[in-house]
């Protein structure tokens, strides 16, 4: 029976031209964006020693990461499912930048598992991490570079979610839930399962107030005008989640005024990546589209794991979804130049020539004559003592 050797395991891609030159074209021009922005580029291993890829943003990534030892020394080493915590330990241990500093980054990462069912395990992360300063104005940075990548790539009918971790976490320690029941309450929050909710309050797993409280998270959700009504539920409860609340008034503020026309919604039960985050979430979305396509959000001192704490926030995305999705269309690349295979000098020099001024020659294959094949609309001759190129005459 023969063996079909050519499938690739479920959930990884390859990409053939012209969509590959399509998206080299993207990633390009991306790092130029970010480059004006004055991002500079990192470029983090594939594998790196589990201590390390694991520690402190990476907990969450342990089931997302293949696991393989190292045949030299027996250490457990790790692909990377994400760059976050890499660019985390550049800043904090290789570059250790004093102030605001900038960084971005595209490469292929690889999960043991997809986001979502039929999703990709081997997505193309794009992304971008500030770090060193606090102020909301690094965040605004963020989400800034974000819609501006959606843009770039096509995409301009998103919308985008703001949240912030500090309330769930405030108001969970406030509960006083045990840390065995905290899963479960987080996966109910995430859900925004009512009845599950009610559930937990009748059988005595949380107390009627805290029960009140986490029912009006899981509905305050909507327009800005939602951050009214969480004022008026949340406010005086804990001095740190009146401060959230401020910071997503202030956020509101300043996107209203820079992307007046991005649709702006609150979620405050919107939680992912809630284990290291620690401030403002972001999120942007299209519509039917059941998945974000870029997120990020502010996770301060994840870096004191490396002997640096800093303030830090940044955001990423699939680049091969954002390529699938978007009306990214580079300049049209011209044909090529069908040019005849041959060592005469003046024919080699002609042919380095065009290619230095960037021109696509493509020289025939002995024997072979088939430019329209080779998708050259013009071709190479000798005429009348020297190498002219000539448009090429297709055949009726």
């Amino acid at each position: 029976m023969q063996s079909n050797r050519w499938l690739l395991p479920e959930g990884i891609q390859e990409m053939v031209p012209p969509e590959s030159w399509r998206l080299e074209a993207a990633r390009r021009q991306l790092l130029d964006l970010y480059w004006r922005w004055g991002y500079d580029l990192i470029r983090p291993p594939l594998i790196e020693y589990l201590d390390s890829l694991l520690t402190g943003a990476g907990h969450e990534l342990d089931l997302q990461t293949f696991k393989l030892t190292d045949q030299l020394n027996g250490r457990m080493m790790g692909v990377r499912s994400d760059m976050t915590t890499q660019a985390t330990r550049i800043d904090a241990h290789r570059l250790q930048a004093v102030g605001a500093a900038r960084y971005c980054y595209i490469g292929s990462i690889l999960r043991t598992r997809p986001e979502e069912p039929g999703g990709s395990r081997s997505p193309l992360q794009v992304g971008v991490e500030k770090f060193g300063d606090a102020h909301i104005d690094s965040d605004l940075e963020i989400v800034s570079l974000m819609l501006e990548t959606l843009g770039l790539m096509g995409i301009d009918n998103a919308c985008l979610d703001l949240g912030h971790v500090a309330i769930y976490r405030r108001l969970v320690d406030h509960a006083d839930i045990p840390v065995d029941l905290e899963p479960q309450l987080f996966d109910v929050i995430q859900r925004k399962s009512r009845p599950d909710l009610d559930s937990m309050a009748a059988n005595g797993r949380i107390d009627a107030q805290s029960h009140a409280r986490f029912l009006q998270l899981i509905e305050l959700n909507g327009e800005p005008s939602v951050l009214a009504q969480a004022r008026e539920a949340l406010s005086g409860i804990d001095d740190e989640i009146d401060a959230a609340l401020e910071r997503l008034g202030e956020m509101i503020d300043l996107l209203a005024t820079h992307y007046p026309q991005v649709p702006l919604f609150l979620d405050l039960a919107e939680l992912r990546g809630y284990r290291y985050k620690t401030g403002l979430l972001y999120a942007a979305f299209a519509p039917g589209l059941g998945r974000e396509l870029a997120r990020g959000g502010r996770y301060d001192d994840v870096g004191a794991v490396f002997g640096r704490p800093r303030p830090a926030t940044g955001f990423s995305a699939d680049l091969n979804l954002l390529a699938a999705l978007g009306r990214f269309d580079p300049e049209t690349r011209r044909g090529g130049i069908h040019a005849p295979p041959g060592s005469d000098p003046e024919l080699v020099a002609c042919v380095r020539r065009l290619r230095s001024a960037g021109e696509r020659v493509i020289v025939a294959t002995p024997g072979a004559n088939d430019a329209a094949g080779d998708d050259c609309d013009r071709v190479l001759e000798f005429i009348d003592g020297r190498w002219e190129v000539r448009p090429l005459e297709t055949k009726v």
